[in-house]
């Protein structure tokens, strides 16, 4: 996760306002969280870089994987949970 370091005040409607809040209830986040994705979608870094990023990906070599329950099994161990 990256450091926050700048902050940005901006005044919006109360309606606005319920909207955020309720969304991130819903979604069990931080109005603060829904406002930055929301910063993300609208304004999105340079696109080319994603491109980038998932061309490299696609273009990597095979690797071999373990079997479905042996990948959530690691998962669930490296998140702190047994199965």
């Amino acid at each position: 996760m990256s450091m926050f370091s700048e902050r940005l005040q901006v005044l919006i409607d109360p309606e606005q306002r319920d909207r955020l809040e309720r969304a991130a209830s819903a979604r069990g986040t931080s109005v603060a969280t829904i406002v930055r994705e929301a910063i993300d979608l609208a304004v999105p870094h340079d696109p080319g870089s994603k491109r980038a990023a998932a061309d490299a990906v696609l273009a990597a070599a095979p690797m071999p994987v373990s079997d479905i329950d042996d990948l959530l099994a690691e998962l669930d161990e490296l998140r702190g949970r047994h199965r």
